[in-house]
């Protein structure tokens, strides 16, 4: 079961909703985690998650399952933004996603991917985000938003920002510019 937890419980009212974030459980049985869940409890231990934070962890790898999950947690918490994080094992960096696949066509993001890049040291805009769960799960989010099926949390017609991030393996060398890169990424979806 997936499980979410909440970070900086918020002292006063606001009409901005809380940054959703997403990450997998391992899904093979050499795998003693993911690295998506380990890089986003990395930066919740050292209090490096944007305020009004809620980390939806642990969502099951399934191609139906994750997208239900995700979308049930948008439509309750009404998020200013979503960000889902899945492991890339034979990926060397931070992979912001530009768009998820469908059958008959591709979902971009609404975000604008170089700007959040901008003095990061180890990510980069992909354009493949794969052709398993987390491709389906970035699609399904996506078509969601697209579709106005989810309302902004100020009500407005805005869509609601979303990225797909492929996290790599986290090595010690280069750990710690992932989760900083990561860290910068957060911090200006949050602005």
């Amino acid at each position: 079961m997936a499980k979410e937890k909440h970070f900086q419980p918020e002292t006063q009212p606001t009409i901005r909703g809380p940054l959703l974030i997403t990450s997998f459980r391992p899904w093979r049985s050499r795998q003693p985690s993911n690295s998506s869940h380990d890089l986003i409890a990395s930066m919740a231990a050292a209090g490096q998650l944007p305020e009004r934070t809620i980390w939806l962890s642990q969502v099951p790898v399934n191609f139906e399952i994750a997208p239900i999950r995700v979308i049930n947690a948008m439509y309750r918490l009404r998020p200013r933004a979503v960000v889902c994080c899945g492991m890339a094992e034979k990926r060397a960096y931070l992979s912001l996603e530009q768009q998820g696949k469908g059958a008959d066509q591709n979902l971009q993001t609404s975000l604008d991917l170089a700007n959040l890049l901008e003095d990061t040291r180890l990510s980069e805009i992909s354009y493949d985000a794969g052709n398993y769960v987390c491709n389906a799960l970035y699609y399904r989010v996506l078509e969601a938003i697209q579709k106005r099926t989810i309302f902004h949390p100020s009500g407005g017609v805005n869509a609601i920002p979303c990225l797909f991030v492929h996290v790599p393996v986290l090595e010690a060398s280069t750990q710690v510019w992932v989760q900083t890169d990561m860290h910068s990424v957060l911090n200006k979806l949050s602005a």
